[in-house]
């Protein structure tokens, strides 16, 4: 168990590394200002009307970081920073948080996926680890095989919780790609800007990809003290 518990200690290390370099990533680009003036919202809402898409609202959220697209009531969230601001952060943020939009809208593959998954996960997630807990708990104290199915069912959960982590990654990084090429393609920012929203893009996806990666760690893990077990 010691094992488990350095593993995750190091990936939530790795996560936190990561999440306090977007954070700063953010905090540097919010320091440049947008020649054209446009906040995150009118941002967000020229990238939709561009792509022929009329019936998604842009709307404040509370917080900071708590930028998504809803595709339930089809309205973009921007959280009150970015909403507001007219910087190189808060326009790559609006125009990401369309590329999901857009996605939407296109029906893309991945991203319909994802949302099929979504009540499956929301299931799996808690579920999971204490099935696989109380699995190999039943089965040292039973001595019977039926520890052994439980926990295995917990595995199985597990596995789609990582695989909606993985499905998580194209469409991210899918969204990150349509709001560079709108915002090259429509000259909405300049050389320097660009660059600012392109770097905060890319660490902002770097944090799906750590979450991704120590999702598939900790299942492996799991797999084999599982399998393990029945030696």
């Amino acid at each position: 168990m010691i094992e488990y518990y350095l593993l995750i200690g190091a990936i939530a290390l790795f996560s936190w590394l990561v999440s306090a370099r977007l954070k700063s990533k953010f905090e540097e680009y919010s320091k440049v200002h947008l020649r054209n003036g446009m906040s995150g919202a009118e941002i967000a809402e020229k990238m939709l009307h561009d792509n022929g898409i009329y019936d998604v609202k842009v709307i404040s959220t509370p917080g900071r970081l708590t930028d998504h697209y809803n595709p339930v009531d089809k309205t973009v969230n921007l959280s009150e920073a970015v909403y507001n601001q007219r910087n190189a952060a808060a326009a790559a943020v609006a125009a990401h948080e369309c590329g999901h939009a857009v996605q939407h809208a296109q029906a893309y593959n991945w991203l319909t996926m994802r949302s099929n998954l979504v009540p499956l996960v929301n299931i799996s997630s808690s579920l999971s680890q204490w099935l696989i807990l109380g699995g190999l708990v039943l089965g040292v104290a039973s001595k019977t095989g039926i520890g052994f199915y439980v926990a295995i069912a917990g595995l199985i959960l597990m596995g789609i919780a990582t695989l909606f982590s993985f499905i998580t990654l194209p469409v991210e990084y899918d969204a990150s790609n349509r709001a560079l090429a709108w915002l090259k393609n429509k000259n909405m920012l300049s050389q320097q800007e660009y660059a600012g929203a392109e770097d905060s893009l890319k660490w902002a996806a770097r944090t799906y990809l750590v979450a991704a990666i120590g999702a598939l760690a900790s299942l492996l893990f799991w797999a084999f003290r599982i399998l393990g077990s029945r030696d």
